[in-house]
C-alpha cells in the first residue's frame, strides 16, 4: 500500500464478536490486507467447514464452558483448541526506532509522519505496543557516537544525549505513545560504549570491555545505562527493560566497522552479577534485564552459563533473541529446551530483518514471500515459549538505509522522501496479523490438528486474550 500526507489505509478498531460468532480478517498475496469478514459457528462438525485464507486470523468469544472450539478448514482437517491447556504469556509485539528509522520518518512532511506513526501506532494502524531503542550509536546511524567521548570520565560528568535522542527519537516517541490506546514497553540496548572504554579504543570494530567485571571500566559502563535510564527519563520517557549488550558475539558474522563489544556468556554472567544487576537495582528505575540479544544458536548455552548463577538469575528478567541463524537450529532444541530449564524467565525476539546478507537487493517492494517468512517465523516461536516479537527498523529508505557501515537491510515501511510517500510491505501486514489482536497479557493456548495437512502447510497458534476472546491466527504457506 502506498501512503501520502492524504492517503492512507486504514483499519477499524477491534470490535469483539458476539458469543456463537466470529470475526475474520484476512490477508494474500493477490492482494487482500487485513480484509474482515464476519461469520457464525456451527452447531455440529458435520457441516461443511469455514475456510481461513491465506494469513487468516480470527476473533471468536465464548462462555468459559467452551473449553474447546474447533475450527474446520481444507475438508478433512480440524483445529480443536483446548483452552484450559495455558502457556505463556505474551508481551507483545513491535519494531525498532533506530536513528535510521527516524532520519525517515521525519523526512516526510507532517501529515505523512502522521500516517506512519498512525499505522504502527493506534487503533487505525496495527496497534504495536514494543519499541526498541539502540542506547547511543548503531550501525543504522549516520555517524558513529557515544554518550561521553571525554577519556577516563569515570563519573561519566560529561555524559549528554545525543541531537539524535533529543531532536528525533523522543519527539517520535511522544507522538507514537499519544496515538497508542495501549501502553508501550520501551526497551534499549546498547551496541558499543564510548572508544576509552574499549580495548581496540574505538566505537567502530569488534573490542571488549577494558579490564575485567567489577573493575573501574565495568562499573562505569554499567553506570552508563543508569545515565542513559536519567537522561531520557527527564524528558518523560521510561524503559520497561535494557539489553545487556546487542549480540555480544556479533564479530561473527558482521562487517568489520560493525560497532560491537564483544562479551562471552561467562563474561555477561560476571557483569549482571558484579556491576550491571547492582546498578539496576540500586537506581530509582523498575528497569528490567535482558541477556543474550542474540542469535538462538547460544541456547540453552547462555542460559545455563548465566542464569544457572543464582545471583544472576535473580537480576534478569528474561533473554532477548535474533532471527538471523534460525535455520541453523531447531526450535525444540534451543527455545524450548531453554524454557523448560528457566521457565520463570521470559524468552522474547528482539530484532528480525528481511534482506540482510543479500547481494541482489535489501529492498524488495512488495515481496510476498518476506512477509511471509516473518509470519512463520512468528509462529513457530510463539508455539516454543517466546512472549513476543521486535522488528528492526520500524521505516528506512529506498536502499535499505542509511547505515553507515553500508549493512542495508529491509523494514516493513519504506520511505521515499523524494515524492513524500511511504511504503507498507506485505511484512507490515503479516506483523498486523499479531500485533493488532494479541495484546500484552494473552496467553497461549493448546491447539491441536486432527491431522497433518502435507498440501496445505498450514502454521497456526491459538491465543486467549485478556478479554476472553480467543485468537487463531493460521498462516497457509
Amino acid at each position: 500500500c502506498v501512503c501520502n500526507a492524504t492517503y492512507c489505509d486504514t483499519l477499524d478498531p477491534v470490535v469483539l464478536p458476539t458469543p456463537g460468532t466470529y470475526v475474520k480478517y484476512e490477508s494474500s498475496k493477490a492482494g487482500k490486507r487485513l480484509e474482515r469478514s464476519e461469520g457464525s459457528f456451527q452447531r455440529s462438525l458435520h457441516a461443511t467447514g469455514t475456510r481461513c485464507g491465506r494469513g487468516g486470523g480470527g476473533c471468536h468469544r465464548g462462555t468459559p464452558a467452551h473449553h474447546k472450539l474447533s475450527w474446520g478448514l481444507p475438508p478433512g482437517l480440524l483445529l480443536t483448541l483446548n483452552i484450559s491447556a495455558l502457556y505463556q504469556h505474551v508481551k507483545g509485539f513491535g519494531g525498532s526506532l533506530s536513528d535510521a528509522a527516524a532520519i525517515n520518518i521525519l523526512g516526510l512532511s507532517q501529515p505523512a509522519q502522521d500516517n506512519l506513526l498512525r499505522s504502527y501506532f493506534s487503533e487505525s494502524g496495527i496497534e504495536y505496543n514494543l519499541v526498541r531503542l539502540p542506547m547511543a550509536c548503531s550501525d543504522f546511524s549516520v555517524r558513529p557516537y557515544s554518550y561521553d567521548d571525554v577519556p577516563h570520565d569515570y563519573e561519566l560528568k560529561h555524559f549528554r544525549l545525543a541531537e539524535e535522542d533529543v531532536k528525533l527519537k523522543i519527539p517520535l516517541l511522544h507522538r507514537a505513545s499519544a496515538m497508542s490506546k495501549r501502553t508501550l514497553s520501551l526497551y534499549a540496548s546498547p551496541w558499543t560504549s564510548p572508544a576509552w572504554m574499549k580495548s581496540n579504543g574505538d566505537v567502530r570494530g569488534k573490542g571488549t570491555l577494558k579490564g575485567q567485571a567489577g573493575d573501574k571500566y565495568h562499573k562505569t559502563w554499567a553506570n552508563y545505562f543508569i545515565k542513559f535510564l536519567d537522561e531520557y527519563a527527564k524528558y518523560n520517557v521510561t524503559f520497561w527493560a535494557v539489553t545487556a549488550q546487542n549480540e555480544p558475539l556479533a564479530a561473527l558474522f558482521t562487517p568489520p566497522q560493525f560497532p560491537t563489544i564483544a562479551f562471552t556468556a561467562a563474561q555477561q554472567r560476571d557483569f549482571v552479577v558484579r556491576d550491571l544487576g547492582p546498578a539496576l537495582a540500586r537506581s530509582p528505575h523498575r528497569t528490567r534485564l535482558i541477556i543474550l540479544d542474540d542469535q538462538r544458536i547460544h541456547l540453552p548455552h547462555w542460559a545455563k552459563a548465566v542464569l544457572g548463577n543464582a545471583t544472576a538469575a535473580r537480576y534478569v528478567a528474561g533473554m532477548g533473541v535474533h532471527w538471523y541463524l534460525d535455520s541453523i537450529v531447531p526450535a525444540s532444541c534451543s527455545l524450548e529446551a531453554t524454557h523448560k530449564l528457566f521457565p520463570d524467565h521470559f524468552l522474547l525476539y528482539t530484532e528480525a530483518c528481511s534482506g540482510f546478507l543479500t547481494f541482489r537487493f535489501s529492498v524488495s517492494l512488495g515481496c510476498w514471500e518476506r512477509g511471509q517468512s516473518y509470519s512463520h517465523s512468528i509462529l513457530t516461536v510463539l508455539n516454543h515459549f517466546v512472549a513476543g516479537w521486535t522488528d528492526w527498523n520500524l521505516a528506512l529508505d529506498l536502499e535499505g538505509g542509511p547505515n553507515w557501515v553500508k549493512n542495508f537491510v529491509d523494514s516493513p515501511v519504506i520511505v521515499d522522501s523524494s515524492k513524500d510517500v511511504f511504503y507498507k510491505q506485505p511484512m507490515f501486514y503479516h506483523l498486523g496479523h499479531f500485533s493488532k489482536f494479541i495484546p500484552e497479557g494473552s496467553r497461549r493456548v493448546g491447539l491441536h490438528s486432527s491431522r497433518r495437512c502435507l498440501i496445505c502447510q498450514l502454521e497456526h497458534v491459538a491465543v486467549l486474550r485478556p478479554d476472553g476472546a480467543l485468537v487463531l491466527v493460521v498462516l497457509n504457506r
